[in-house]
This record gives C-alpha cells, sequence and structure tokens, in this order.
C-alpha cells in the first residue's frame, strides 16, 4: 500500500533522549521529502513537534489535530500547513483515522498508548484495514510488545490478531514499509 498520509503518533514531551527527538525529525523531514502528507496530534513540542517542524523544512503538508482542552498542557502548533482544532482527545483520534492511511506508532506516553490501542481495537473489530506500525525505536516498545505477546498467548486476545500490526527495530525497516526509499 502506497500510503499518501501518514499518521504519526508519539510523545509531546521535551524531556526525553535527545536521539528520539533527532529519529522524530529524521522520519517528519523523509515523510514530507516523499511527497506524503504528515497526520500528527498538533503540539509544538517532544517528538510531536520535532516530526512536525522537520516535515514543514522540508516542504512538506502537516495537518495537525489539537484539542483545546489541552492548551493548559501544551501548545497547538502555529506553523504547519493545517491545524484542526477539536474539543475531545476522541474526536481528535476519530480525524485522525479518517485522514490517514497508515499508523506510524514512534516512542511516547500514555497518549501514545491510548492511541495506539483505540485504532489497534477498531482494527480488531473490523472497522478498518489500514496498517499500523509500531516503531520499536531503540527497544523502547520491547515491553510493550512483550505484553501484547502475552495478551495473545494467553487467550484473551486470539492468534489472528498478531497479523493486525507489525513491529519494525529500525528506521529502513519502517520506510520498507511505508513504501518510501
Amino acid at each position: 500500500m502506497n500510503a499518501e498520509s501518514i499518521c504519526v503518533f508519539c510523545g509531546a514531551q521535551n524531556a526525553v533522549p535527545k536521539a528520539h527527538l533527532e529519529m522524530g525529525a529524521k522520519l517528519g523531514e523523509t515523510i514530507a521529502k516523499a511527497k506524503r502528507k504528515l497526520v500528527f496530534g498538533g503540539g509544538d513540542c517532544g517528538v510531536m513537534g520535532a516530526v512536525a517542524n522537520a516535515a514543514m523544512q522540508a516542504n512538506g503538508f502537516v495537518t495537525g489535530v489539537f484539542p483545546r482542552s489541552l492548551r493548559d498542557l501544551e501548545k497547538e502548533h502555529q506553523r504547519i500547513s493545517e491545524i484542526i482544532m477539536v474539543d475531545t482527545m476522541h474526536e481528535r483520534k476519530f480525524i485522525m483515522y479518517e485522514k490517514s492511511d497508515i499508523f506510524v506508532i514512534m516512542p511516547g506516553g500514555f497518549g501514545t498508548m491510548d492511541e495506539l490501542f483505540e485504532i489497534l481495537t477498531w482494527k480488531q473489530l473490523k472497522l478498518h484495514d489500514k496498517p499500523i506500525i509500531i516503531f520499536n525505536y531503540l527497544g523502547y516498545w520491547d515491553h510493550l510488545v512483550a505484553l501484547m505477546d502475552n495478551i495473545i498467548t494467553t487467550g484473551f486476545a486470539r492468534e489472528e490478531n498478531r497479523l493486525i500490526y507489525s513491529v519494525v527495530n529500525d528506521l529502513d525497516a519502517l520506510l520498507t514499509e511505508l513504501h518510501i526509499k
């Protein structure tokens, strides 16, 4: 699948290892140079800001979806192609889903996990068939991937659910999954 719009779920905290911010920037730049649209959470901080800023610097088209309720915690990005302001986190996730062909989950916090599990659950329920890629950069998601494996192994999810997402460990593998090279 050649994804026109790539949604990146990722963290919005600045106090994270520099390598994650740099990888976010590299991914954003690569998406833009491949002439793909970036869809993201609309913030201007952390990995989220790094992805968007790099995509914009590479003349990409960037859509941010930002809940008004987050304004007390972070600021919406002011220098992107399109910002969509919403009232709720659920509305944010739904619009991001509608505007995207594929989902990349980069390192992030509880919000990123919420986004991952909602889009994963929707796929499990056959509400969509869009690819979901967990970018396990520097082993960040190792424990989560092990937990997901345990959920399936112990029977709390069906064996075929292993096929509704993929896990990649490096940028080259991610770009292969995104059909960007």
